[in-house]
């Protein structure tokens, strides 16, 4: 009788065991940390939930000026340290990149191809790679170009990003992170000549939907929020963070401008004298200085 009690208590206490490890693997599995797999949740909205319910011009991002020219692969007179690959791994959302023919061979370059170049499908390559790997994420680039439309479609085509292009009507309001990401239209692409065309609507033309700050500054004190091109009525605002040289950037003055509280105390002064935040906040050397902290900040995070 003692026997047949004790086989009982143990049958009872191995069930309660497996009905507490049932439970704490099942509550594991609903973590918001974790999906039910144990796999970590991919991050959203670029990494912040809060812009998920934010439009796109409701919503700063850091951005690259002349985002192509770089250091790490050897341009003389470089812009930026990294290239293209290296500043989205970094948080970089929006990237100013200049497209040239020379030859027939598309490149990305300044000014100068002698300078440094990269085939555009090679930088387009970079784009999607990172955009496949980051489902969560909106980019957006600004192309000083000096192709044609079908030229840059031709591009986009060839390495599948046209695949992610996001397509906007002037005047139209714009849609939210989280619609975009949800629609996987997480490419916002712009351009700043020619018209657009009804051929190609998701190559927008940049000066029809945002106005900018001039970007030509010799000295942190010839700084002003100013309206350069673009209807400063258009819902985006480009604010331009820089001192120029006649070819390219340089480090030295990166340092002169990039930190706050010059930097922060530029971009409130800008919010509030044009009415409009600072939605693509564009620098050289974005790895100097507050970029991201700026951001944060004009975002409230």
């Amino acid at each position: 009788m003692r026997i047949t009690r004790l086989l009982v208590l143990i049958a009872l206490l191995a069930s309660a065991c497996s009905s507490e490890s049932s439970s704490s693997a099942a509550d594991a599995g609903t973590d918001s940390g974790t999906e039910p797999d144990g796999g970590a949740l991919e991050p959203k909205c670029n990494g912040h939930e809060a812009l998920c319910e934010r439009r796109l011009d409701e919503v700063a991002f850091p951005m690259t000026h002349n985002a192509m020219s770089n250091a790490e692969a050897g341009w003389s007179i470089p812009n930026q340290r990294f290239g293209i690959t290296r500043q989205l791994d970094d948080g970089i959302r929006g990237l100013m990149l200049d497209t040239y023919d020379e030859n027939g061979e598309l490149l990305l370059c300044h000014v100068l191809c002698g300078l440094g170049k990269q085939p555009l499908a090679d930088g387009l390559e970079e784009i999607k790679a990172f955009l496949d790997a980051n489902p969560g994420e909106v980019v957006s680039i600004i192309f000083e170009n000096y192709i044609t439309h079908a030229q840059t479609a031709g591009a986009f085509d060839e390495t599948g990003l046209i695949d992610l292009v996001y397509a906007h009507e002037v005047d139209a309001p714009w849609p939210m992170l989280g619609e975009l990401i949800d629609a996987n239209t997480r490419l916002v692409v712009f351009q700043e000549t020619l018209p657009q065309e009804a051929e190609y609507p998701w190559l927008m033309n940049i000066w029809d939907h945002a106005g900018e700050t001039d970007f030509s500054f010799a000295a942190p004190e010839d700084f002003d929020c100013d309206p350069n091109r673009g209807d400063p009525a258009n819902p985006l605002f480009l604010l331009n963070h820089f001192l120029t040289t006649a070819v390219g950037g340089d480090p030295e003055l990166a340092e002169m401008v990039n930190y706050d509280p010059l930097f922060i105390d530029r971009a409130r002064q800008c919010e509030e004298e044009r009415n409009a935040l600072p939605n693509f906040v564009a620098v050289d050397f974005y790895d100097i200085g507050n970029l991201f902290e700026v951001v944060d900040a004009l975002n409230g995070l």
